[in-house]
């Protein structure tokens, strides 16, 4: 009896370090501040982001059990829904975010958000890295071999068949990587996208999209970073970012 008593408390302080190494969310190690990591997302506010084309935070945003927190719904006409930004903008950078979306939730992380073009009926005109329930969410059926499923360069380049998207309601995570044109979509460690906005390959792909008559798309050396309001429930949290040379 002893012997599985003393077993049983091994157990439990190898639980509780390991809990304990675990990083908090929401926070910075000393090696990720020393590599000029910061946080877009405190954990408790929306400081440091604003609507898309305004100065109000949009209806259904908040922060909400450590995570960024969008609300099922589109807002009413007096307080609208939109789309989120980050106020301040980047050109060469890495970007960490984890993710869960709802069933049959669709939303998206867009980048180099340039305000200085004119709002669509599909919002923002930028690279957008697709957040989607590809199980239940008919999108992940539609466009061409997959370009709309998670991990997506949405409507132009598919994710690599490695990928490993996680069970709805659990978190993902994702990391993008844009140094000048060079640009890279990772989920949860693996690469999933890679392309050069330079190259023939990517100007056949955006010939083959939605996008192909959308002035000024994917043209922006710098922009916002964007979170997608399309309606269904969707949390993000661990949103941190740091700029390359």
């Amino acid at each position: 009896m002893k012997t599985r008593a003393a077993i049983a408390l091994l157990f439990m302080i190898l639980a509780a370090s390991r809990g304990l190494a675990q990083a908090k969310p929401n926070t910075l190690s000393t090696t990720e501040k020393k590599a000029g990591w910061r946080l877009l997302f405190d954990g408790s506010t929306l400081t440091g982001w604003r609507g898309f084309h305004s100065q109000e935070l949009p209806w259904g945003w908040s922060a909400a059990d450590g995570a960024l927190k969008k609300e099922p719904g589109r807002g009413t006409p007096e307080k609208p829904g939109g789309d989120l930004i980050t106020v301040d903008q980047f050109s060469s950078f890495e970007l960490a975010i984890e993710w869960k979306i709802s069933k049959g939730g669709n939303s998206g992380i867009k980048y180099l958000v340039s305000e200085s073009l004119p709002p669509t009926g599909r919002g923002a005109i930028s690279f957008e890295y697709q957040v989607l329930d590809d199980e239940n969410h008919p999108d992940a059926k539609m466009g061409i071999a997959g370009n709309r499923t998670s991990g997506a360069l949405y409507d132009l380049i598919p994710p690599a068949a490695a990928k490993r998207l996680r069970p709805v309601g659990e978190f993902n995570q994702t990391r993008i990587i844009a140094r000048g044109n060079k640009i890279e979509h990772w989920l949860n460690g693996v690469l999933v996208v890679s392309f050069d906005r330079t190259s023939e390959d990517y100007r056949k792909h955006v010939a083959e999209s939605k996008f192909k008559n959308t002035k000024g798309f994917g043209e922006a050396a710098s922009g916002h970073v964007l979170l997608q309001d399309h309606g269904d429930e969707v949390w993000y949290r661990n949103i941190k970012i740091r700029e390359l040379k």
